[in-house]
């Protein structure tokens, strides 16, 4: 007569093998859907618990710089006493595995000189057997699960770890996974957050330049990234005055646009007060003052500021640590540099002083920032001064808009594949 048992045994062998199996198939899944990492090891750390019967798991994240071991997830009654808690690599259990990149399958914790009982005597937790496995991707430390105390009084055995170890390696995966779609979420609101920034900066420069009867002009900004440092503006003063300025914060992105939107901010609410009495000084000394008090000592403005008079034809030209406005002649072929004025915007309170220029007709004044000069090829060289001037010269006599597609274009040509390195501003002035 056969024994019962004997029939019994493979069939609850088998029975669990598939659940096994099952919970493998459930976490590969897990692994693949994009939810937070916090989540998705949760659900396998209890998932593992269950599964081997134990009383309580835990998952320790490696921190590299630290060379520590950090509880992440913890279950068991106790487990919320020891999520602030750290260990040390070679520390305890788990951090001699996280050291020696080895599992452990210990029967009796108090009997191993590696355990660390500090942990029982904090929580009241008492550690019979336990299964800890590095978690490991590339070669390179993740972390640590661990599961303790087998249900039923007996051990773990060597089909647990093979179980649990398998277990490491896609929990490895999965912390992987997780993190670059945290990543992808955070850069995906980043470039949300950037487009709504560069949408709202763009707003700040004018969408479309006055006329005048007197005037061509043209203007052109170009950000090397979403949102950047240069600014310029065209403003009606009166019927008499109008306004040009343009500025480069030193730095680029995001600090240097909200130092843009301060200067802009300050320029419509100094007209708000001052237009009916405008003067280009009293401005120019009070936005340094106020960028003095409001920007951080490393943050500077370089600005040219320059304030026609439709009557006269004359520029008051102020330069603020700004590169050299040029003037063109019709009937000179030199370039002059207009640059008298004082130190950049921010720095320090010092008096400026200004210069008046005399435009005759067909004459162009042209202010830019340092972004032309300064645009690099592959080789890390400048486009430069001289290049601009020759362009400039090159095409005088030509319509506004051809003579800044003339030197957009060579800028482009010249950088050939590398990157704009930095914005780039340019505006024309050309007297009828």
């Amino acid at each position: 007569m056969k024994n019962p048992s004997s029939k019994k045994k493979p069939a609850a062998s088998k029975n669990n093998l598939l659940k096994r199996l099952k919970f493998f198939e459930e976490i590969t899944q897990k692994i693949f859907e994009k939810k937070p990492l916090e989540k998705l090891l949760t659900e396998i750390i209890s998932s593992s618990k269950t599964l081997l019967h134990a009383e309580a798991s835990s998952l320790l994240l490696y921190n590299k710089n630290e060379k520590s071991l950090t509880f992440h997830t913890v279950t068991g009654e106790k487990g919320k006493m020891l999520k602030s808690r750290s260990l040390n690599q070679g520390e305890g259990i788990g951090g001699w595995v996280a050291k020696h990149k080895k599992p452990l399958v210990i029967s009796d914790c108090y009997r191993d000189e590696r355990f660390n009982k500090e942990f029982d005597l904090k929580t009241g937790f008492k550690t019979r057997n336990m299964i800890c496995v590095p978690m490991v991707r590339k070669n390179e430390l993740v972390g640590v699960i661990q599961t303790m105390n087998k249900r039923g009084r007996k051990s773990f055995t060597n089909e647990d770890l093979k179980l649990f170890e398998a277990l490491a390696a896609q929990c490895a995966l999965a912390i992987e996974n997780a993190r670059l779609f945290e990543l992808e979420i955070k850069s995906e609101q980043l470039r949300y957050e950037l487009e709504t920034a560069r949408n709202i900066q763009m707003k700040l420069i004018p969408q479309t330049l006055p006329a005048f009867s007197d005037l061509q002009i043209g203007a052109r900004l170009i950000p090397a990234r979403e949102v950047g440092g240069d600014y310029f503006n065209i403003i009606k003063i009166d019927e008499r005055k109008t306004l040009f300025l343009v500025a480069d914060v030193t730095g680029k992105s995001i600090p240097a646009a909200l130092i843009v939107s301060t200067v802009y901010s300050f320029l419509q609410t100094y007209l708000i007060v001052n237009r009916l009495n405008f003067e280009l000084m009293q401005f120019v000394e009070s936005l340094n003052k106020f960028l003095i008090q409001s920007t951080g000592s490393d943050k500077f403005v370089t600005a040219w500021f320059g304030l026609y008079d439709h009557s006269s034809r004359e520029m008051k030209s102020i330069n603020a640590g700004h590169d050299p406005v040029y003037l063109l002649k019709e009937n000179l072929n030199t370039i002059t540099e207009i640059s008298a004025g004082g130190l950049m915007l921010g720095s320090i309170e010092l008096p400026y002083n200004y210069e008046t220029i005399r435009l005759d007709k067909n004459d162009l004044l042209i202010y830019y920032t340092d972004g032309i000069p300064e645009a690099m090829n592959l080789r890390m060289e400048e486009f430069g001064d001289e290049r601009f001037k020759n362009i400039l010269l090159s095409n005088k006599n030509e319509a506004i808009e051809n003579i800044s597609s003339a030197v957009l274009n060579e800028i482009k040509k010249y950088r050939g594949k590398a990157e704009q390195s930095d914005d780039i501003t340019l505006g024309i002035i050309r007297v009828k």
